[in-house]
């Protein structure tokens, strides 16, 4: 596991470097460039999802920090977002005199080891709030007081392993405050970011078809497989067609002014899902157990996969669609 994570670290630092040269675009969500930032996501994910979620982690903060006036990212810099809020022990902030501290524990943060800085909510006196923190990765002492500690041995993972999302330990951390009391979750941006995650998931399920479309290649014509196989092409087709939609409409309405940006958000991530989770079905009854046993790269693209699309929250989300719908009168 730890030489997984150093090989994912370097990847993810090289990655970071290539988005600071524009050697990887990822401009901005809502400023034009849109869905180049969804094919830059899914390009990442097709070659590996554990090293996307952290590229997109990273993206997203520096949107994050555009959207709400917070510091500028340095070149050198790996930010995370984490904004987990499971239940239990959760992450509380409080003023000191010398500004705000964060004390408690995070859980699922990918990059716990590699972000050299983290956008974190935690709950405060007036709300839940996001703050900047430095974490323990830059070298200044991971583990002492006023630092992150990633507590060891709670990303046990076979999905997603490279994604190094330990809980996290605070412990007197300061932090400084980006945006008011729940800035976060009531920005636009929140919308857009939440489909940059559904970018990610069609480049895993890319990334999976591939050992079909290899499969098929190498068999000829076999009407189980192609039929299979066509299935797949359908759904992938289908869901950059939606994602692609999904850019043009946030490009065209930024600030979501005419109040769409949830029912879009819980729409095309619950279309995605429900394509990877049919990629991953077709693949697996056309190729059988061979690739899984034999094929570490394709057993790495599917697990991961099958992991990562679990942050889609199901018929919980669904549930808010269908509110959302009913009360709008239409679909």
């Amino acid at each position: 596991m730890e030489e997984v994570r150093r090989e994912s670290a370097a990847d993810f630092a090289a990655c970071v470097a290539d988005i600071a040269t524009g050697e990887l675009d990822l401009p901005l969500p809502g400023a034009g460039r849109t869905a180049e930032r969804f094919r830059s996501l899914a390009s990442v994910a097709e070659r590996d999802l554990s090293l996307a979620r952290l590229v997109e982690g990273h993206a997203d903060a520096v949107a994050i920090l555009a959207e709400l006036g917070g510091p500028a990212v340095g070149p050198r810099e790996r930010w995370g977002v984490w904004a987990a809020e499971p239940r239990g022990r959760g992450l509380t902030a409080s003023r000191s005199d010398h500004g705000w501290v964060l004390n408690g524990l995070k859980r699922y943060c990918s990059g716990a080891h590699s972000c050299t800085h983290a956008l974190v909510t935690a709950t405060a006196d007036d709300g839940r709030r996001l703050f900047a923190v430095t974490t323990g990765a830059t070298g200044e002492g991971p583990g002492a007081r006023g630092r992150c500690r990633p507590v060891e041995g709670t990303w046990q993972a076979l999905g997603m392993a490279a994604s190094d999302s330990n809980d996290v330990a605070f412990e007197d951390v300061p932090a400084v405050p980006v945006g008011g009391a729940a800035a976060y979750v009531e920005r636009p941006g929140f919308q857009h970011g939440g489909i940059g995650v559904a970018a990610c998931w069609y480049g895993g399920a890319r990334a999976v078809a591939d050992v079909l479309v290899r499969t098929a290649a190498q068999r000829g014509p076999d009407p189980l497989t192609d039929a299979h196989l066509g299935a797949v092409d359908m759904r992938l087709h289908a869901a950059a067609a939606v994602l692609a939609g999904a850019a043009a409409e946030i490009d065209g309405d930024p600030a979501d002014a005419e109040g769409t940006g949830r029912r879009r958000s819980l729409r095309v991530r619950a279309f995605v899902e429900s394509v990877c989770a049919d990629v991953l079905t077709h693949v697996g009854r056309a190729t059988g157990a061979e690739p899984l046993c034999h094929d570490p790269s394709h057993t790495r693209h599917a697990t991961d996969l099958a992991v990562y699309i679990r942050q889609h929250h199901g018929e919980r989300n669904l549930a808010e669609l269908g509110g959302l719908v009913a009360r709008a009168g239409r679909p």
